[in-house]
């Protein structure tokens, strides 16, 4: 679902905490997300401490977070996909229809009496996948609401609203355990997605028209997939993200046991531990912009994960509620930070054609770091003690920190990942459909002995792009009898991947294509060859068309490839 994003603020105002919110398409889907997040926190508590009831291993409890997150890592990249092919809306008001229904079936069977460790398990389990399926297009759509400016705000605010419910929701879920059950509690998460579906189902954004041919959801993955892998700063971001998942999970993971067995206490005080976790997410939110223009993305990414070390460190070494509720208070805080930074990093390293996969991949890295995390703290606990489990969880995040060293988030800069929209498809005198192929391209440069350094320099750059793009078999050659002779080589599957291809070229990305124009010392542009390859095995029929070449060469010399 493309969407033209709002005009940007006056420049002299400089974005600030909640300036995002002056955009109303914004405005409104947050504050119903902030409903059905309330339901959410609600239904967490009611699970976790429904498990504590019905199970008595510590790993079961620990598994509660675990089969909540678990869906992001399995389908988090399809659900991307998806997201940047279809209708976003359409794809959210899915998600929070089926969540809806499944919170219902799980209220209905814990009021019968029919609730199970293992179909606990489940249910949460179903709605991980539901809020797997929402997570891509929500957070893909912010950048369609708010301007570039306005974007890292956006997502912290973001982050801000699922912690208000964190800091009220629990404890509100923890009287609602208390004086009524669990099923009390699954049922007001059920009726808290309905503010959510009644304003997804009212927005009518509008789209631009579809230039190309939606891709098969198979070919929307590898796309996605290959863009990551071939964008350095996006690498680093889900090697260090899934490092925070694996450290950061314990807090979250063994709270219930943190008030039981540390503080002794009950539901209620398990809600007021979530409660000051949430807190301190809330003013990590409010704090973040000015902390942006303190620290570095690095910086902030460093200090965050030291911070919620101590705080590990502080919830384990505690048996006073005030004291826990301080250390989750600075962890609440290092939380939202971290995360949001990651988050707005790979959305500002990302063109919007395949921003939801990026940021699918994203999320599957730093929750599947969370799912392994809680289950290896919950084994940890059961084999050893809570204390144990915190205390290296601390260690984890320290050495996350310590990774920066070696794996440096990318400073944030303002990267123009518009679309060119320059190229123009050629015309060809061999009739061609978008599925003739495969299609090979050749471009053709002179350049001098002296810049043969400076141009192999500009041709890794233009190779990372390439394939990047979706470029197979790329290769630049050199003449044997003409030195000065240089041939970049590539293929593509079929026409209309190529047509792709070439559409995919941002403006950031110009400047290599632009270098190589300036170092090319031929007569005109450089010489661009397309061509269809053609098996020798299917000569008798090219000869019955009329045809006598193995390849048939579409060529516009005055055309960039």
């Amino acid at each position: 679902m493309a969407q033209i994003p709002p005009t940007s603020p006056d420049p002299a105002q400089r974005p600030s905490a909640l300036s995002a919110m002056r955009y109303p398409i914004f405005r409104k889907v947050w504050f119903a997300s902030a409903s059905s997040n309330f339901g959410g926190m609600i239904q967490s508590v009611g699970a976790s401490w429904l498990m504590i009831s019905i199970a008595q291993s510590a790993d079961m409890v620990a598994l509660v977070q675990a089969s909540i997150a678990l869906p992001v890592m399995l389908f988090s990249l399809v659900a991307g996909a998806m997201a940047d092919s279809f209708d976003r809306r359409r794809m959210m008001l899915g998600a929070q229809l089926f969540m809806l229904l499944v919170s219902v079936a799980l209220a209905v069977c814990t009021w019968s009496g029919l609730i199970t460790p293992w179909l606990l398990l489940l249910f949460t389990f179903l709605i991980g996948c539901g809020a797997a399926f929402n997570a891509p297009a929500w957070q893909a759509s912010v950048g369609d609401m708010v301007p570039r400016a306005e974007l890292p705000g956006a997502v912290a605010i973001n982050s801000m609203g699922f912690n208000i419910a964190r800091s009220v929701g629990p404890a509100i879920g923890g009287a609602i355990v208390a004086a009524a059950g669990a099923a009390a509690a699954f049922a007001v998460n059920a009726v808290s997605y309905i503010a959510l579906i009644v304003v997804l189902a009212r927005w009518r954004p509008p789209s631009e028209p579809r230039a190309l041919p939606r891709e098969t959801l198979g070919v929307a993955i590898s796309a996605g997939i290959r863009y990551v892998l071939m964008s350095p700063a996006i690498r680093t971001i889900l090697v260090r993200s899934a490092v925070f998942g694996v450290g950061a999970s314990a807090i979250m993971a063994l709270m219930p046991l943190v008030a039981r067995d540390l503080i002794a206490g009950g539901p209620l005080t398990y809600g007021l531990l979530l409660g000051a976790f949430g807190v301190g997410a809330v003013a990590g939110a409010m704090g973040s912009a000015h902390l942006r223009r303190l620290l570095s993305t690095e910086g902030l990414v460093r200090y965050g994960c030291v911070a919620f070390a101590v705080a590990a460190a502080g919830a384990a070494l505690s048996t006073r509620l005030p004291l826990t509720m301080a250390a989750l208070l600075l962890g609440g805080a290092a939380w939202v930070l971290v995360l949001s930074t990651f988050n707005v990093t790979v959305q500002l390293s990302t063109p919007r054609w395949v921003v939801a996969r990026a940021l699918s991949l994203y999320q599957m890295a730093a929750f599947g770091g969370m799912a392994l995390g809680s289950w290896l703290w919950g084994f940890i606990a059961e084999h050893d003690d809570v204390r144990t489990a915190l205390l290296a969880a601390a260690a984890v995040m320290i050495a996350c920190a310590a990774l920066g060293r070696w794996l440096p988030l990318a400073k944030l800069t303002e990267l123009n990942l518009d679309p060119l929209r320059r190229w123009q498809e050629p015309a060809t005198a061999v009739p061609v459909q978008p599925r003739t192929g495969p299609v090979v391209i050749t471009i053709e440069y002179v350049i001098r002995e002296e810049d043969v350094l400076e141009f192999l320099g500009a041709m890794a750059e233009r190779r990372r792009i390439r394939r990047r793009d979706g470029a197979r078999n790329w290769r630049v050659l050199r003449d044997l009898a003409d030195p000065q002779i240089w041939i970049e080589r590539y293929e593509t599957s079929t026409w209309l991947e190529y047509i792709r291809h070439n559409n995919r070229l941002t403006h950031d990305d110009a400047t290599i294509p632009e270098h190589l124009r300036a170092l090319h010392q031929g007569p005109g542009a450089p010489r661009v060859r397309r061509m269809i390859e053609r098996q020798t095995s299917a000569l008798h029929t090219v000869a019955v068309a009329g045809s006598s070449t193995l390849s048939e060469p579409l060529i516009d010399p005055n055309r960039s490839a």
